[in-house]
């Protein structure tokens, strides 16, 4: 169980960018605060600052409905040392119960320091081979694995440290799973072969694989608003592509099988966010 002082961190990370790391975090979030959780979010983005503009929306759609809607304390980093980010860490997640880390699709510092520190590293994919690059190489003929990448070489080994550390200050290890979004865009041979390659590579490193989200227009289209998925009462009409996305999402939250505080209420997430219709 998380403590106040000491947030469950859940670190969405992928050094490519287009692979709907930001909308991901921002739903899982929120998705969160609707359990009742205290979630904190940092964005280590301080270009796109993405996840930070969606909350700051979402701030402003609830003043100007007069409305009070499930949300997230939020900070966008803009130090320049790891010890800058630390604090900022100590400052905004102090009393919350998760601290959720957006960051930038590139090789970053920062960025590395969250992974290696998360108590949930979340690495959304497209289904492709161009992003599977970026945890392993595969063979051209045979597709099967040849070698892990950097990224997937640096969280192996931050994972054995915690695994170490683990046993020494008590602390949870560090659960890695792979989130495969737009799987239905993706022909079904390579699809099969890039669910055989993340099977064979989950193996030797140790990631789980769920299923995530689906590239759908809403999304881009809540983005000004600051809504979410789960926000049924304030999104209008809902066509049949809302519903199962938000199914979606419901599996996606039951698969990262975070640790939820006592004070949290599963249900919350039961109606309205989940209703069938």
């Amino acid at each position: 169980m998380t403590t106040a002082s000491a947030p469950h961190r859940i670190v969405f990370a992928n050094e490519k960018g287009g692979t709907g790391k930001s909308t991901t975090a921002v739903h899982v979030a929120i998705a969160l605060a609707f359990q009742g959780a205290r979630v904190a979010a940092i964005d280590l983005d301080p270009r796109q600052r993405t996840l930070h503009r969606y909350l700051e929306n979402r701030a402003e759609t609830e003043r100007r409905r007069g409305i009070t809607l499930p949300n997230a304390r939020f900070a966008v980093f803009t130090g320049e040392t790891v010890e800058a980010l630390d604090a900022l860490c100590a400052e905004v997640g102090e009393g919350m119960d998760f601290l959720v880390f957006d960051t930038p699709g590139r090789d970053d510092p920062f960025a590395r320091h969250a992974a290696i520190t998360a108590d949930s590293l979340v690495t959304p994919l497209n289904d492709s081979f161009v992003d599977f690059d970026l945890i392993g190489q595969v063979d051209a003929e045979t597709f099967k694995v040849r070698r892990l990448s950097f990224y997937a070489e640096l969280i192996w080994e931050a994972r054995k440290k915690r695994a170490m550390a683990t046993i020494r200050d008590a602390r949870r290890e560090m659960d890695w799973v792979v989130v495969r979004n737009r799987t239905q865009h993706v022909e079904a041979r390579n699809q099969r072969r890039i669910e055989n390659a993340l099977t064979e590579l989950s193996k030797r490193v140790g990631f789980r694989v769920a299923s995530g989200l689906s590239e759908r227009v809403i999304y881009r289209e809540l983005f000004p608003s600051g809504l979410t998925l789960l926000d049924k009462g304030h999104l209008g009409e809902l066509g049949t592509s809302h519903l199962v996305a938000r199914q979606e999402l419901r599996a996606l939250l039951a698969a990262l099988n975070l640790p939820m505080p006592g004070h949290a209420d599963a249900a919350g997430l039961a109606e309205p966010a989940f209703a069938a219709g």
